[in-house]
This record gives structure tokens, C-alpha cells and sequence, in this order.
């Protein structure tokens, strides 16, 4: 028999077949709220199960296929961009009670559609209290490495500028690897504070965890679950996305030694 395969693009509320497109749409928030491969597709798998659907993911780096098997024996296409939305652990576990709530029969369809829209249009965590959060954690590594009280302060105040810069410039839609770069040197040129005026016991301790807010963590896990449950393009993709950000940093970290001369 001859398979004829139908793209759509649709948004969800125009197409014919809404909860194939809805599902197509929560692939790709999952996916763009840096779910990983598996996590991705076992929740797409249980949502399309439990709304009767023979349906498969496709991940990609940038985007997401749904194929939705049609009762002619057709197949009907969805795809969708990534949501490049940065990684936001609070809408992935919304995501994924939303995906067990309609697996178990807990919701309707339209409840599904009308709670995921709820979702995605959340509120982000302030600005304000994102930043002095991540400066204490920053300082707070600085002591577990060693670090005295003046060399935590230190990091502290190199924390709340380089990533207050970040956030300036990533709202403002610039590139993320420059706002990593600039805010990396920014840190690097506060955290020598304790070289400089010889403040501390541990000024080394102060320059190397200044920085340490910047690294990308959580893409490096998830291209290493990726690359084990076998999705080796996405997997790539994201350990070369970890790979620039660090490359940046460092450029950063070194440029702000270089430029005021320490020896390290």
C-alpha cells in the first residue's frame, strides 16, 4: 500500500485534527524546557496513547515531528520548533504532571489543551530574586572549594554583576554566547578584587568560583543521557552547545586576568 505523508504547520485550534496538533506542541515546549530525548518521548507516548493515537517522535536539534498514522493508512505530519525558552525546571515538571494527569483519564482533552496553555504562559521566577539566589549559591561554592568570608563576599558582588549583565543583555535578544563571554569577564575582573587589594587568605579560591555560575551543567547531563538512550544528533548537538559556552568562559575568565595583569 502507498503511504502519503502530510505536512502541517497549523496551529492546534485550526487544525482538523487538534489533539495530534496539541501533542505536536507539547513535544516541542518539553523538548525546548531542556527535558531530554526520553524524558521527551515517554511523555509524548503516554499523551498520545491515552488520546487514542498511533502517533511517533521524531527529535531533532531545532525542532520536533509528530507522525500520527491515519485510519486510510496515511500518515499526517507535525512539526514544530523548538521553543527556545531556556531551561526552566519548574514548566518540565508542570509538563510531565500535565502528561501523567491525561494518561491516567484524570483529564479531558480540552482540560489537557486549556491546562497547557496555563502552563506555558506562567510567570518566569523575578529577575531580582533569581540573581541573589544564584550569587548566594555561587558564594556558597566558594566556601565548599575553601574560600574565606572576604573571598565569598568577593564572589558574591562578581556573582550579582557578571549575571545581572547576562540577564540585560539576553532580555535585550542578544546573542547568549556573547552574554556568557562578557559576563564571564566582568566576574573574573570583580573576583581579582582579592589579588589586587589583598583581601583574603584565598583570592585564588575567590578568581576560580567566580565564574562557576556560568557553567553549563545541565546541558552536559542531558548529552550524556541522550547519547546513552542513543539520540546521537541531539546529543551532539548539545555537547557542542556546552562545548561554545565553555569555550566562552574561558575566553572571558582569561581575558579578565590578561587585562589586569595577574599571574595566577
Amino acid at each position: 500500500m502507498l503511504m502519503m505523508t502530510a505536512m502541517s504547520t497549523d496551529t492546534p485550534h485550526r487544525c482538523p485534527a487538534e489533539p495530534a496538533a496539541f501533542v505536536a506542541d507539547y513535544a516541542a515546549w518539553m523538548w525546548g524546557c531542556g527535558a531530554t530525548c526520553i524524558r521527551t518521548q515517554k511523555n509524548v507516548s503516554r499523551m498520545a496513547a491515552a488520546l487514542g493515537l498511533d502517533a511517533r517522535l521524531n527529535i531533532m536539534p531545532m525542532h520536533v515531528q509528530l507522525a500520527v498514522s491515519q485510519p486510510d493508512g496515511t500518515e499526517r505530519v507535525y512539526e514544530r520548533p523548538m521553543h527556545c525558552h531556556g531551561i526552566n525546571f519548574d514548566l518540565n515538571s508542570r509538563l510531565s504532571r500535565l502528561s501523567w494527569a491525561v494518561a491516567d483519564g484524570r483529564m479531558s482533552p480540552e482540560g489537557a489543551r486549556h491546562e497547557f496553555d496555563r502552563c506555558i504562559h506562567l510567570p518566569h521566577t523575578k529577575a531580582v530574586r533569581v540573581l541573589l539566589l544564584a550569587s548566594l549559591a555561587n558564594a556558597s561554592f566558594c566556601r565548599l572549594f575553601g574560600g574565606d568570608v572576604a573571598s565569598m563576599l568577593i564572589v558574591f558582588v562578581a556573582t550579582l554583576a557578571g549575571f545581572r549583565l547576562k540577564q540585560v543583555m539576553l532580555a535585550d535578544g542578544r546573542d547568549m554566547r556573547l552574554a556568557v563571554l562578557l559576563a564571564a569577564f566582568f566576574s573574573a575582573a570583580i573576583g581579582a578584587a582579592g589579588h589586587i587589594f589583598g583581601i583574603g587568605a584565598t583570592p585564588e579560591i575567590a578568581l576560580g568560583t567566580s565564574v562557576l555560575y556560568l557553567i553549563p551543567g545541565v546541558p552536559y547531563i542531558n548529552a550524556a543521557s541522550d547519547m546513552i538512550d542513543r539520540h546521537y544528533l541531539c546529543a551532539f548537538s548539545r555537547l557542542m552547545d556546552a562545548f561554545v559556552i565553555t569555550a566562552c568562559i574561558t575566553v572571558g575568565l582569561c581575558g579578565g586576568i590578561f587585562l589586569l595583569g595577574l599571574e595566577v
